[in-house]
């Protein structure tokens, strides 16, 4: 078998190299993938502007957002200001199956839009909740306080999908319909995080300095607006190259994480796209979850200014 072909016009090359140590899957294997899974992939990127983790040769994975220079000229872009680095950074927008292909071809492994579209970017289109289990702790800890999650935002009068992440954790997806700006979707991601805390304290926790959480699983309420999250099929620069995979409700807590890999994951969908058929529709926030979130201080705000809090303690302790 060739180490080189071509597909929808672009090249492939270095098919037979490992991805990365302890892929267990080649270059080969990742192109095979995303070719296969395009019609399920390609959804979810459009009109996004994404942001990739690749991992090249003998170099530490590393996410990009600015498209290099020698982005061939059809990969469609959009140009937007990052605050954060104070520059104009061009986005790819992965619209279609050659460039998914051309992505491969880079080595890039993971796949990350943010929750907003171009087209509206002040208007969230899902409410996400990223579920992280403590230090040592397994998977199924995390699906228990997924199941705090669901039962919040049925409390709430909300609905929503979830996924495994990939890595260690789960992902809860809420759509809107649109009509929220940014503001109120963070406010109530904080509401909800904060609400399903209280059913279970014991076994969750919203804090954001992890020596605060104890061993609990964190329930993080920080993803809105232009915050990326690992795409439903996006493979992960982990051991035998996992990918984010939708689970049904019912089967969360007795599945394993780790069977879904880009080896496996094609044959177990088949046809099917389960994370497009287990999305509810659209829904409008509830305005008491909105209110009760505006009391909630920021997160990373929050733990910023505990930070310098504890850290003149210690100053004056010394």
């Amino acid at each position: 078998m060739s180490a080189e072909e071509e597909r929808d016009g672009v090249r492939l090359t270095n098919l037979d190299q490992p991805l990365f140590p302890d892929a267990g899957a080649s270059k080969r294997d990742l192109v095979d993938y995303l070719d296969a899974l395009a019609d399920r992939l390609v959804p979810q990127f459009a009109g996004r502007p994404l942001s990739v983790i690749r991992v090249l040769r003998g170099q530490e994975p590393f996410m990009q957002k600015n498209l290099p220079k020698y982005t061939p000229e059809w990969v469609r872009r959009v140009t937007l200001w990052a605050e954060s680095s104070r520059r104009e950074v061009a986005y790819a927008l992965c619209e279609d199956r050659r460039t998914l292909l051309w992505f491969g071809n880079q080595r890039a492994v993971e796949y990350h839009p943010p929750l907003m579209r171009v087209d509206a970017p002040d208007r969230p289109t899902h409410l996400v909740l990223d579920i992280d289990p403590p230090e040592g702790g397994g998977f199924g800890v995390a699906a228990r306080a997924a199941h705090l999650v669901r039962r919040a935002m049925a409390d709430s009068g909300l609905d929503g999908a979830v996924k495994t992440s990939g890595a260690k954790g789960v992902h809860v997806f809420a759509p809107l319909d649109g009509s929220a700006p940014v503001e109120d979707v963070a406010a109530a991601t904080r509401a909800l995080a904060a609400r399903a805390e209280r059913l279970d304290p014991e076994l969750a926790t919203t804090a954001f300095i992890r020596e605060d959480r104890a061993g609990r699983v964190f329930l993080d309420s920080t993803r809105a607006g232009t915050a990326t999250v690992a795409a439903a099929y996006s493979p992960r620069v982990r051991p035998g190259t996992p990918v984010s995979f939708p689970v049904p409700w019912d089967d969360l807590e007795s599945v394993d994480p780790n069977d879904f890999t880009v080896r496996t994951a094609i044959a177990l969908l088949g046809d099917g796209d389960p994370w497009a058929a287990s999305m509810p529709g659209p829904q409008a926030l509830p305005a008491d979850l909105v209110d009760e979130g505006r009391t909630i201080p920021v997160a990373r705000v929050q733990a910023m200014h505990e930070g310098k809090r504890r850290a003149r303690a210690r100053r004056a302790q010394d």
